[in-house]
């Protein structure tokens, strides 16, 4: 795990006992995106979300998008994304379990991760700003960051550049001039706009290579693409035997 932190108190075989995912489809598979595992309609090689980020620019999307779970609208998990960072009263719940899933994932596949961005290992971590500019650190940075030991990367989103569109320039960080690998962490993933725009925010200031880890890909069971995806799920507990780069046992 970056930075050789310790997880929290009770071990690796605890957390993964409280994490309930949706396992993401294997890349590859004729019907999903093999960027952002989403529904990708007959004959296309991507979803039609992942085919307009290209509009970024040559080397300013992120070099690898893993998704842990999806996130199947209606359901407890993509419930727990929405509670943990409520501004009024977040779920300490949901917190400890996302926080758990995310430690467990990095633990097991986190070496998978880095390979498939090209790096050997982050040295700075990241988080996709909320779409409505909240004030102070990103409740998800708040999570990860005392457990993952990296140094931050904080992204600024810009006063009315807020939007569903790919945009370079949406985000800045005020580290000044990156030279470093970066893990960019996303909650929730719908059409990959904020976390491609802020990879490409990322490499804009010298990073060199982004490796984008989402807890929950957005997944509607009645979207029209999306239900034949939905309808092969199923929730089970989370398995480190199964990468979520490979699709496969690690």
């Amino acid at each position: 795990m970056p930075g050789s932190a310790p997880g929290p108190a009770g071990g690796w075989d605890r957390l993964r006992r409280r994490a309930r995912v949706y396992p993401p489809e294997p890349p590859g598979r004729a019907g999903v995106c093999p960027v952002c595992r989403g529904p990708a309609a007959p004959g296309y090689p991507r979803c039609y979300q992942c085919a307009r980020h290209e509009q970024l620019g040559p080397g300013l999307l992120a070099d690898a998008v893993v998704p842990i779970s999806y996130a199947v609208k209606g359901t407890a998990f993509a419930g727990d994304l929405w509670r943990y960072k409520a501004v009024r009263e977040p779920s300490g719940a949901a917190r400890a379990s996302l926080l758990a899933l995310l430690l467990a994932f990095l633990h097991d596949h986190g070496a998978c991760v880095w390979r498939q961005a090209g790096m050997t290992a982050p040295g700075l971590l990241a988080v996709v700003p909320t779409g409505c500019g909240r004030p102070g650190p990103h409740p998800l940075l708040e999570l990860a960051a005392p457990y993952l030991r990296l140094r931050p990367a904080p992204l600024v989103i810009r006063p009315g550049r807020q939007g569903r569109d790919p945009d370079e320039t949406r985000f800045y960080t005020e580290r000044g001039r990156l030279d470093a690998d970066i893990l960019l962490l996303e909650d929730s993933w719908v059409s990959g706009a904020s976390a491609q725009s802020a990879a490409a925010a990322l490499k804009r200031a010298g990073a060199r290579r982004v490796a984008v880890i989402v807890l929950g890909r957005h997944l509607d069971p009645a979207d029209r693409l999306g239900a034949p995806l939905a309808a092969r799920l199923a929730p089970g507990p989370y398995d480190p035997g199964r990468c979520a780069v490979h699709g496969a046992p690690a």
